[in-house]
């Protein structure tokens, strides 16, 4: 009898310490703007009995500038959010690992801004000058077709940009402006825009739904934004609409591309959960995701759109180009710069 319930507490305990065996934890910092369906997250928590605590921290800058703060007592495993406008801050940093995932075969070399595999890329966007079809076909205005054309008297009063220093739109929309006129030409660009009464505010939903005529009461018909703008436009309408209200132009040198990365903190204890946490977000099911969530492009080549990106989405063929070292050299000098012809 004895030994019987001696067997008895032993296998009790056995399946004591099988239920007892929790998940790990990972912590994935990121940007105020991530969002993804729960059922992406807790795919992956199932498939690695690990539990993601996700760690919002402002815009870009503002986690970026944490990560940093924190670099030897990290805050987080994996970060995502970084984008080439940061890019060069971040590896001078050197806050992440290098890891070379096997999912970049599925990703456009184009992409793969750093070469040492500490951050790779996650998802693409085009900072485009979005524009009210309705309003120029009621007022014949052609559009716009280069950046130098928005000085022409005949857009007097008709663009909202977003404060460079406050804004990420409005930085790519000045580095666009910077790659097309260069250093030596781009205030004087500005100086134009400013005298042709160009409106500046601090932030993209200040200018698009405070400014910009498809969005608000504003008198805008042109405005900073992104081209994942107009199929936002036709998914969220109310009452539905046949067809976007918006479009972009995306002539070359028109449109700045922003592609996001994600990055193993360094000094992570979850080194191998933390590599199959960033082969996740590469992958197809993640990446495919992305699109309705983030209104952002995926990297990942086997992905399928939504039909209403393929639909409404305008792609430039051709962008503006800056390489991340030369902007995290230059950024503050440009912004404080612009800001004194601008703002000043």
């Amino acid at each position: 009898m004895k030994r019987y319930l001696l067997l008895l507490l032993l296998l009790m305990t056995a399946v004591t310490a099988c239920g007892s065996d929790e998940p790990a934890v990972l912590t994935l910092m990121t940007h105020d703007s991530f969002a993804i369906s729960e059922d992406a997250i807790a795919n992956f928590e199932a498939e690695h009995n690990v539990t993601i605590e996700l760690l919002p921290s402002g815009d870009t800058g503002a986690a970026l500038n944490q990560a940093i703060l924190a670099k030897d007592a990290p805050l987080a495993d994996v970060f995502f959010g970084v984008d080439n406008t940061f890019m060069g801050r971040a590896l001078n940093a050197d806050i992440f690992e290098a890891y070379q995932s096997p999912l970049l075969a599925e990703i456009p070399d184009a992409l793969e801004a750093d070469p040492t595999y500490r951050l790779l890329p996650v998802d693409y966007g085009d900072v485009c000058l979005n524009y009210d079809k309705a309003w120029f076909a009621e007022n014949g205005l052609p559009l716009p077709g280069s950046l130098s054309d928005l000085t022409d008297p005949a857009y007097e009063g008709l663009l909202v940009v977003q404060n460079p220093a406050t804004s990420s739109p409005g930085l790519a929309f000045l580095l666009a402006t910077i790659a097309e006129f260069g250093e030596d030409g781009y205030l004087d660009f500005w100086a134009e825009l400013r005298a042709n009464d160009v409106l500046v505010t601090n932030g993209w939903e200040e200018a698009y739904y405070g400014s910009f005529t498809v969005a608000s009461d504003g008198e805008r018909p042109l405005v900073v934004s992104y081209a994942s703008s107009p199929p936002a436009e036709f998914i969220y309408a109310d009452p539905p609409v046949d067809e976007a209200p918006s479009a972009s132009i995306v002539a070359p040198g028109m449109c700045f591309r922003q592609v996001e990365f994600v990055g193993i903190l360094a000094g992570t204890e979850n080194r191998d959960l933390a590599e199959q946490l960033v082969d996740y977000i590469l992958s197809q099911p993640f990446q495919e995701d992305m699109p309705l969530n983030m209104f952002v492009y995926p990297a990942n080549e086997t992905a399928e759109l939504p039909a209403e990106f393929v639909e409404w989405t305008q792609v430039a063929a051709e962008t503006a180009v800056i390489d991340p070292q030369t902007i995290d050299a230059n950024r503050e000098t440009w912004i404080e710069a612009w800001t004194e012809v601008v703002l000043r």
